[in-house]
């Protein structure tokens, strides 16, 4: 089971089929250590085996200023370049982990969202902001460039121009600006946001499990080939769902004038 088990994350469900991950390391505005890289790694590697019954993962951070910083420069000063490159193989799976986890997954920041902490956020399948939040790419201007997805999910976020100014400058931009550009769906009062994620997440409780993740898998098909190959993956991913146990349930719930109970068969 995922409860409890880390050092640098608290996993916890706070109700039935709602996972709460919560990046915590919060002296360091959640910065990503090597361990909080496998701890991360392990949470999706793991769901993608076994979703344990889990509908909906909302991803936060601890404290008031940070959701995740960006990578520990601190832990990565003095790295030689083998060193490095280890590190960043961890990183790689780990976003490779979040990409594959067949869970929607909110990203709620809480806080300061800068370099691998945004590569993080823009891996989930949408994000909610606190108003005070910040976010970048500030990685040029210490001589490396993002290399967690960023370059992929950004452009397919805010389009290529936008992405190009974001990650060519360096510079910080608010979380309105992260909404006019595509690249949050909400700005809440921080106050507000945890709720406002969870309340979002037990309405998608309430979709058939199964639909729910031939969805997502479809949508993210979408962004990656043409229409008709996506369609053909559509149809496909449909089909998956005629079957079930859930798909009757469904119409007999509609019929019967109910609210259906999904079981995930």
């Amino acid at each position: 089971m995922l409860i409890n088990s880390y050092e640098t994350l608290s996993v916890e469900t706070p109700e039935e089929h709602l996972l709460l991950v919560t990046l915590d390391r919060p002296d360091v505005l959640n910065a990503l250590n090597t361990q909080m890289m496998g701890e991360l790694r392990d949470v999706f590697q793991s769901l993608y085996v076994d979703q344990q019954g889990l509908r909906v993962i909302v991803l936060t951070g601890r404290g008031e200023r940070g959701f995740c910083s960006g990578g520990d420069l601190k832990q990565r000063q003095g790295m030689t370049d083998s060193q490095w490159r280890q590190q960043h193989a961890l990183l790689e799976q780990m976003m490779r982990a979040v990409a594959l986890c067949p869970v929607p997954m909110i990203a709620a920041i809480n806080g300061d969202c800068f370099g691998g902490g945004l590569e993080l956020a823009l891996g989930c399948d949408f994000s909610y902001t606190a108003e005070t939040a910040r976010f970048g790419f500030p990685e040029g201007r210490v001589g490396i460039m993002p290399g967690a997805a960023g370059t992929q999910n950004l452009v397919r976020a805010c389009g290529v121009r936008r992405a190009k100014e974001i990650m060519l400058t360096g510079l910080p931009f608010s979380s309105q600006e992260a909404l006019d550009w595509n690249i949050v769906n909400a700005v809440v009062p921080r106050s507000e946001l945890l709720e406002h994620s969870l309340s979002t997440a037990r309405k998608m409780c309430g979709v058939a499990p199964v639909s729910a993740m031939q969805i997502k898998k479809s949508l993210d098909m979408a962004t990656h080939a043409d229409i008709m190959t996506g369609y053909a993956f559509e149809i496909e991913a449909y089909n998956r769902t005629i079957p079930m146990q859930d798909r009757q349930e469904g119409i007999n719930a509609f019929n019967e004038k109910r609210k259906p109970v999904f079981r995930g068969e």
